[in-house]
């Protein structure tokens, strides 16, 4: 872990406060974004009874695919999303690394990737990184979870593994699920956010 950590501290990025707050409105709801399920699908589209989950990813970060040293978090997609399948909460994958489109975060090495790691969740190409603004999404992965109003309820990581000091493990987003299944307040709603930086483009 300590040499995984060490082997990409330069692309580390951890924010603990430069988001959207909680209980804001998730924004661009009905813009329509290509999707490599199919043609295009809006967060709205997507969304479900009980709310939606955007987590912003991609193809390569080592944080999302993992190394010898780190599994990465791309392996609890697919269990997450059946998860919140389950509770009736829509789930999307969003790719927006605008930096990287001519070449590894390209929609057909989206539609490769996501075919490779069978991705049973829609996975969105957010052009010109207009959504990952809007949130203010910093690192692949960055979760968002609104509740069924589009309130944001919980931000951050999925989980602490990539702490090598926790005390313990703590399944965040799990948690946050099971908390919504439950009718109860999600805690903890806030957790700082460990990946790789969204590679936007200057303008």
């Amino acid at each position: 872990m300590k040499s995984f950590l060490l082997s990409i501290l330069i692309l580390l990025a951890q924010f603990a406060s430069s988001q959207i707050k909680l209980k804001s409105s998730a924004p661009l709801m009905d813009k329509v974004f290509p999707c490599t399920q199919e043609s295009s699908m809006s967060l709205t589209d997507i969304k479900k009874e009980n709310g939606l989950i955007v987590i912003f990813s991609c193809n390569t970060c080592p944080f999302v695919v993992g190394t010898e040293d780190f599994p990465g978090w791309e392996n609890q997609y697919n269990p997450l999303y059946n998860m919140a399948l389950k509770a009736n909460i829509g789930f999307v994958l969003v790719n927006s690394n605008e930096g990287k489109r001519a070449g590894v975060d390209s929609f057909e090495e989206m539609k490769s990737h996501a075919k490779k790691m069978s991705y049973q969740m829609p996975y969105l190409m957010d052009e010109n990184s207009e959504l990952a603004n809007a949130m203010e999404a910093k690192t692949t992965p960055h979760v968002f979870f609104f509740d069924k109003n589009n309130k944001l309820i919980y931000a951050g990581s999925i989980d602490n593994i990539w702490d090598n000091k926790r005390k313990k493990d703590e399944q965040y987003l799990s948690m946050a699920i099971q908390s919504v299944l439950n009718g109860k307040k999600v805690k903890p709603n806030f957790t700082a956010a460990k990946g790789c930086s969204i590679k936007r483009v200057s303008k």
